[in-house]
């Protein structure tokens, strides 16, 4: 019989120069999220798997943007469905006088692949379609059926991307590998809640020359709130005692692993001032202010009653206005590690699921009681960055942890050797 798993394993070591390839084509793709436009990345992605004989779905959330789903394997009497995820939009590069190289060069250099999207998440991405496209390159006779799920949407809030198609109905799955980034050793099985919102201070214009004489300005109004939502910080949570053991293995491996001050965005409300807008002139006193702010809120908080506090706040400081959410809210959620996908994919990489202290796409399939963890190769401290990349060594592995997950998940019609 077939040792499918030897074979598998071999082939990707094999061919690690096309998988490398396909990750630096994605990324010279410039699919920043805003403005959001898929369609190159989208079609470049079809063409690669209908070379290895697979056909695309293409579902259009709004326009411009794309939800591909590409389907191999049969579906079995035990109903397993697993489901490759991933997105193909990225933070934009901001600017580019600052980064080291072309953020949308994709070069491989010095073990690390370059550019926008290295880490978040297009190498992870690239390992998901190299790993479908593989399978049925050498006909992996799956026990199940595999799905992959291309997003257009995440970076801004996701709305268009895999809630859209859960939504729908066009997608089903018992469980998920979203190939977001994480630690080599140390997939994701939970993420903390967000709640982003903004609020709008109005004020009263007048001429510059006469300001803090006449006029009100609405900036520095709103600075006083900015500096009050600090204090969001300072919520205490009620921790389920289901998860009071991870979040602790969690804060551990982030302060010994990543950064000794992380280990607390795991038990407190994390406040980031992401924008302002304001004025319409240097010399007229701002007469409207807005500011948006991007909060993660542990488990044991509604993200409600950030809301809600941060409107107590806003008024402890004379600002009487409605926080108003947008893009990103929901409460922390987790997938337990007694689900056989985290089984699954934990084995293969001999080592254990933590808590993440951001947000993703893995709150819409829990939303539908769908197991899910993350997995994918990352440079952890150049996501969002200037000069993002990605260790070469980490693609390659996680190509081959997501070949061995959907391999044990959904076993072969051969007996493995």
């Amino acid at each position: 019989m077939t040792d499918w798993k030897t074979l598998v394993l071999d082939e990707i070591d094999k061919r690690q120069d096309e998988l490398l390839e396909l990750c630096s084509r994605l990324i010279q793709f410039p699919s920043e999220n805003p403005p959001g436009d898929s369609r190159e990345i989208s079609q470049f992605i079809m063409d690669y798997l209908k070379e290895a004989g697979i056909e695309t779905t293409v579902h259009e959330s709004g326009p411009n943007m794309w939800n591909l789903i590409s389907d191999y394997g049969v579906e079995t009497a035990d109903g397993k469905k697993l489901i490759f995820c991933g997105h193909t939009d990225v933070v934009p590069a901001g600017d580019r006088t600052r980064w080291d190289f072309d953020p949308f060069c994709g070069e491989i250099r010095d073990g690390y692949l370059l550019g926008r999207g290295a880490s978040d998440m297009k190498a992870g991405l690239g390992g998901l379609i190299f790993t479908v496209a593989l399978f049925s390159k050498l006909g992996v006779p799956l026990k199940g059926a595999l799905s992959l799920l291309v997003v257009p949407d995440e970076e801004t809030g996701g709305h268009l991307g895999v809630p859209w198609v859960l939504e729908r109905k066009l997608i089903e799955g018992t469980a998920v590998v979203i190939a977001e980034p994480s630690g080599p050793q140390n997939p994701t099985i939970g993420q903390k809640g967000s709640c982003w919102f903004e609020f709008t201070v109005e004020g009263t214009p007048g001429h510059g020359s006469l300001q803090p004489i006449a006029g009100d300005s609405a900036i520095l109004k709103a600075a006083k709130g900015i500096e009050a939502l600090q204090q969001l910080w300072d919520i205490k949570p009620d921790i389920p005692e289901e998860v009071k053991e991870i979040i602790e293995i969690s804060k551990r491996y982030a302060s010994e692993r990543e950064n000794p001050s992380y280990g607390q965005a795991f038990d407190h409300v994390t406040v980031n001032i992401g924008t302002i807008q304001g004025g319409t002139k240097v010399n007229v006193v701002a007469d409207r202010c807005t500011v948006q702010v991007d909060s993660r809120v542990p488990f044991g908080v509604d993200h409600r009653d950030v809301l809600a506090k941060a409107k107590e706040l806003l008024a402890s400081v004379g600002i009487d206005t409605k926080p108003k959410q947008f893009g990103f809210y929901g409460n922390a959620n987790w997938t337990p590690p007694t689900e056989p996908i985290v089984q699954e994919l934990v084995e293969s990489i001999e080592a254990y699921g933590v808590l993440q202290w951001a947000t993703s796409d893995a709150r819409a399939f829990r939303k539908y009681n769908i197991p899910v963890l993350q997995y994918g190769p990352a440079e952890l401290s150049t996501i969002h960055n200037f000069n993002e990349k990605a260790p070469v060594w980490q693609i390659i592995q996680s190509a081959k942890v997501y070949a061995l997950t959907a391999l044990k998940y959904l076993k072969t019609t051969q007996k493995e050797a």
